[in-house]
């Protein structure tokens, strides 16, 4: 169903059950939205670069830092630059990063059940851990940063990654992804897996044709339902999803 122009988005779809083995998380958008503290840490990059910063923003949301500056400055494209750089944005933009409604409660959840889940995120390895720090919020067993993949996102490769990363007993053990960018529904997609998108930082014609299966505005909309040890089996109950 397609909805009119002129008519304000429904989320008010039935509530429905999603059945996996594990979950793959984004970072940024999906568990925090530190939208303003990578503002401003492209604006400094992009003034010691001499590049218009909104130039740069246009294009770098759920794509790596890396792949970024192969594009505006390529000496800087490595690791050892931009570990260090992003190392430093939680400590001087810790304050204006929030959570994303609900996303604290859910991973405790899974934390607190043994459910597996991992993050896969465009980010460094030292920006998403200083940022769970400065957050204290739940940190995954399993973590797959941008140094960790050849490509990043929309590449699959750092999806599949994940997935292999929590070494499930079943030999094609099925996964939920959860995003917010067009890029990471793309990636998650080519992955082969369903992808849960949150409304918090595209619109909503921008998810649906990055092939998006389910949309909600946050994390609130999603609960755990059961866990079946046993089986290492997940239900997922999903409310108030976008009617289109």
């Amino acid at each position: 169903m397609t909805v009119p122009e002129n008519q304000e988005p429904s989320f008010s779809a039935p509530p429905q059950i999603i059945t996996c083995d594990g979950m793959l998380f984004d970072m940024d958008g999906t568990i925090i939205d530190s939208t303003e503290a990578v503002i401003k840490n492209w604006h400094n990059i992009g003034k010691e670069i001499g590049v218009d910063p909104e130039i740069i923003l246009a294009t770098s949301h759920g794509r790596r830092t890396i792949d970024v500056l192969k594009i505006y400055e390529p000496k800087l494209a490595n690791w050892d630059y931009i570990g260090e750089n992003e190392a430093q944005i939680p400590k001087k933009y810790g304050a204006d990063a929030v959570e994303i409604p609900g996303s604290r409660a859910f991973l405790e959840k899974l934390e607190e059940q043994y459910i597996p889940w991992a993050i896969v995120t465009s980010g460094s390895r030292p920006l998403v851990t200083g940022w769970l720090d400065v957050m204290k919020l739940a940190h995954p067993k399993n973590l797959v940063t941008a140094e960790d993949v050849e490509n990043g996102k929309p590449d699959p490769a750092c999806y599949l990654l994940g997935r292999k990363k929590l070494a499930l007993a079943n030999e094609e053990p099925s996964m939920v992804v959860f995003e917010d960018a067009p890029a990471g529904v793309r990636s998650g997609k080519a992955a082969g897996f369903p992808v849960i998108a949150l409304h918090t930082s595209h619109t909503l014609d921008q998810l649906k044709e990055a092939g998006a299966d389910i949309i909600v505005r946050d994390m609130r909309s999603v609960s755990l339902k059961a866990w079946d040890k046993a089986t290492g089996k997940a239900q997922l109950e999903v409310r108030d999803a976008l009617v289109w």
